[in-house]
This record gives C-alpha cells, sequence and structure tokens, in this order.
C-alpha cells in the first residue's frame, strides 16, 4: 500500500511528496482517514497560448505587408524600404514568439531557449530601430523636400537599414555567447535568460530611442503647421480649413506616439526596476501590450499609404477604387 501511494504522488513537488508520506505513515493504523488527491496543475499556461496566438496574428499580418512591397518594384522607394524593415522585423518577432511556445513544451533545452529569446530580443530591437529611421525619413523628407528625392537619400536609407539591423543582430548574439543567466539565476531579469544587466541596457536605450523619436515628431509638427499655413494662403483657403489641416496632421501624430508608448512603456519600466523574484504575471501583463504593437504597426504605417493600399487593391480584386487614385496627399498625411 505506501509503495501504491508512492507512485500516485510521485508526479507533485517534493516537499508535498514529503510531507503527504509523512501524514500517512502517521494514520498507517487507522482505515478512518480519508486520502484526498491533490488538484493536478495546468499542463499550459494560459498567458503563453495568449502571446502565441498574438504571435500567429502578427506573422500574417506582416507576412502581407513584406510580400506586398517585395513583388512590387514601384514600391523601392527609402519610405517603402523602411515600412518594408519594419514589417519583417515584426514578422520575425511573431515568428520567435510561436517558435517560443513550441520550444517550451515540446523541445526543452538550454541551446533552443537561448536561440529563442535571441531571435526575440533582436526581431523586437528591430522592430522599434525601424520606428526611429522612419520617424527620422519623416522628419527629413519634410526639412528637406527639395532635396529628398535623390541618391543620396536612398544611401543614408541603406547605412541606416544596416546600422539598424547589424545592432539588432549582435543584441539578439549576446545571450547565446553567454550573456545570460542560466548559470547564476540571481543575475536574472524578468525575462529569463536574459540578466538584469541585459534588461536595463535594452529599456534605457528605449527611453532614450522614445525621447529622440518625441523631439523629431514635435520638429514635425511644426513643419506640417508651417506647410499648411503657407498653403492656405497661396490658395486663399479659410482659416478654418487650415485649422482642420493642422489637427489633422496633430492627431495623427499623436495616435503614433501614444500608440508607441502606451504598448511599450510599461514593460520597459517594469524591466528596470523588477527581476526574477517578481511574480511572473506582472512580466505576461506588461509584455504582452508590447507585442500588440507589432500588431497595430502595420495598421498605422503600411495600411494607411496610399501606394500600399492600391497594391491590395490590385492582388484582392484586380481593381483600383476611383476614390483612391484620385485622392491627393495632404500635409497632414505625416
Amino acid at each position: 500500500m505506501n509503495e501504491d501511494l508512492k507512485v500516485n504522488l510521485s508526479w507533485l513537488p517534493q516537499d508535498h511528496v514529503e510531507a503527504s508520506s509523512t501524514e500517512n505513515a502517521s494514520a498507517a493504523g487507522s482505515s478512518l482517514v480519508p486520502v484526498v488527491d491533490p488538484e493536478p496543475e495546468l499542463l499550459v499556461n494560459p498567458w503563453d497560448i495568449v502571446l502565441c496566438t498574438s504571435g500567429t496574428l502578427i506573422s500574417c499580418e506582416n507576412a502581407i505587408v513584406v510580400l506586398i512591397i517585395f513583388h512590387n518594384p514601384s514600391l523601392r522607394a527609402p519610405m517603402f524600404l523602411l515600412i518594408g524593415s519594419l514589417a519583417l522585423a515584426d514578422l520575425l518577432a511573431g515568428i520567435g514568439l510561436i517558435i517560443n511556445f513550441v520550444f517550451a513544451y515540446l523541445l526543452q533545452s538550454e541551446a533552443t531557449k537561448l536561440v529563442t529569446i535571441g531571435l526575440i530580443v533582436a526581431s523586437f530591437s528591430a522592430s522599434v530601430g525601424s520606428l526611429l529611421a522612419i520617424t527620422v525619413d519623416r522628419y527629413l523628407s519634410l526639412y528637406y523636400a527639395l532635396t529628398y528625392n535623390s541618391e543620396r537619400t536612398v544611401t543614408f536609407t541603406y547605412v541606416m537599414l544596416i546600422l539598424l539591423w547589424g545592432t539588432s543582430i549582435c543584441i539578439g548574439l549576446l545571450p547565446v555567447m553567454g550573456w545570460n543567466c542560466l548559470r547564476d539565476e540571481s543575475t536574472c531579469s524578468v525575462i529569463r535568460p536574459l540578466t538584469k544587466n541585459n534588461a536595463a541596457v535594452l529599456s534605457v536605450s528605449f527611453l532614450l530611442m522614445f525621447a529622440l523619436m518625441l523631439q523629431l515628431y514635435i520638429q514635425i509638427c511644426k513643419i506640417v503647421m508651417r506647410h499648411a499655413h503657407q498653403i492656405a494662403l497661396q490658395h486663399h483657403f479659410l482659416a478654418t480649413s487650415h485649422y482642420v489641416t493642422t489637427r489633422k496632421g496633430v492627431s495623427t501624430l499623436a495616435i503614433i506616439l501614444g500608440t508607441f508608448a502606451a504598448c511599450w512603456m510599461p514593460f520597459t519600466l517594469y524591466s528596470l526596476i523588477a527581476d526574477y523574484t517578481y511574480p511572473s504575471i506582472y512580466t505576461y501583463a506588461t509584455l504582452l501590450p508590447a507585442t500588440y504593437n507589432s500588431i497595430i504597426n502595420p495598421v498605422i504605417y503600411a495600411f494607411r499609404n496610399q501606394e500600399i493600399q492600391k497594391a491590395l487593391w490590385l492582388i484582392c480584386c484586380g481593381c483600383i477604387p476611383s476614390n483612391l487614385s484620385q485622392r491627393a496627399r495632404s500635409p497632414s498625411d505625416v
């Protein structure tokens, strides 16, 4: 009887097994003490399922953008190259979330864990870097409007892409090359196996990039308002028309920055103050909104673009709506 009892409780944590064995040994002479089997733990964490679902949606959505830009030779301008870079980074991030779920439950090993976390870190770093590059490109296209469409702009765009992807890949390789907490769990951050120092560096870098994006968008907003005012004077528009145009531009910029901050700021600040001893539910609750940014990015940067909309309509139904083909770009389309 004791041997059968040990077999039935062998899947419990060790402290629970010892406690149960002691109690049953003391009650061995009595048949009046009932034996209640404990409730089994969940085999799959629901939060992991949500992250995997988010990764699937990210992959499907951004794969459409990558295919549209790749298969359309007309979409080779610097702006579309940067949008394609953003979509590719988010696509890899979605794939990384899916692979992380598969490896966590089917193929558990230190090597797969390091490779997966490296892919996720590199992809999200490239995504944030692409957002900064898009902001820089938008600023240059407005500030240097007369000389923007030149070979120098294309060269500068390629340099930005090489730098941001090279930096992101190097950051992703750090856990694989030994910068991890597998040997010393006390140095772990909220995301194992990243160390606390790694997470702090990434968080501070994000805050600096956000501050730079905020400054650039403030300058963009000033330029848009000035251009809208000049156009209103040239065409003798009413003051209300100028107000509506500038308000639309400011609203667009506020949505872009507000969405970016709302998605990434909770996890960034939490990574700075927390460590591996904090409950994992806080990590999931702050990390999930960060993944939503990769879902929203195609809507803000790709599907709102007129040229990408035309290409998408051609792929879906082989035609372009008349209202889309006749729509002109306004100063508020930033």
